[in-house]
């Protein structure tokens, strides 16, 4: 297979943004005096805004208003960019910079597909802004594990979907990339939750883009 692009997730697998939304949401349970159970870490990955509340208001949800809720995501935001401010190139999970910069200096292009509706001001922060060719627009994507945000960061690149690689942490980010029209799916993190995913590496530190993207270049060189 030629892969012509490369599509990535943002927390978990470039940057440990997730700490900081955890840190927000756990923030938010205690003030809800919400419990925060062993699995909430993991239930949470992956979700964007609205579904990541209801993980943290459980069997309560009921119990809040829409007006309420939209009230306290809103709140949860707020902490998020308080603490995004926080963040620099060291915050880079290993690999991350340099794969990017790999593909970047070899015209392959990248791609953003993050449930985070703050993902530009994380890019700007870590500055890896100018690595990305596209943002994949999460507000008009249905949530993982749909692939509708994959198949968009695919279509903003101007690549066919089953010439994309694109990289995850989550279960349901690797289902929505394996129900993406032939994508390829690289799972970052253990194989007892991304089991399904194409590939497995424990970082992009252990992943070798060689393997993958050479033959790309030489034919974008022959042609």
């Amino acid at each position: 297979m030629i892969y012509r692009a490369a599509i990535f997730d943002l927390d978990g697998v470039i940057a440990d943004t997730a700490r900081l939304h955890l840190q927000a949401w756990r923030q938010l349970a205690e003030a809800l005096q919400r419990p925060w159970a062993d699995d909430t870490e993991e239930k949470l990955k992956g979700l964007e805004r609205m579904a990541s509340l209801e993980v943290i208001l459980g069997g309560e949800s009921g119990n809040f208003s829409e007006e309420t809720k939209l009230a306290l995501a809103s709140r949860k935001n707020s902490r998020y960019q308080e603490l995004i401010r926080s963040l620099s190139p060291e915050d880079l999970l290993p690999g991350a910079g340099k794969l990017l910069a790999w593909l970047y200096e070899r015209k392959i292009p990248i791609a953003l597909a993050s449930a985070s509706k703050n993902a530009p001001a994380v890019l700007q922060a870590l500055g890896i802004s100018d690595f990305f060719s596209y943002i994949a627009d999460p507000e008009q994507s249905a949530p993982k594990p749909s692939p509708e945000i994959f198949l968009a960061a695919a279509q903003g690149l101007q690549v066919e979907a089953e010439f994309c690689i694109a990289f995850e942490d989550a279960a349901a980010g690797v289902t929505a990339i394996k129900a993406a029209q032939g994508m390829t799916a690289v799972g970052v993190g253990s194989e007892s939750t991304l089991g399904s995913a194409d590939y497995i590496v424990g970082s992009l530190e252990m992943f070798d883009p060689k393997d993958f993207f050479l033959s790309a270049i030489r034919a974008a060189v022959v042609s």
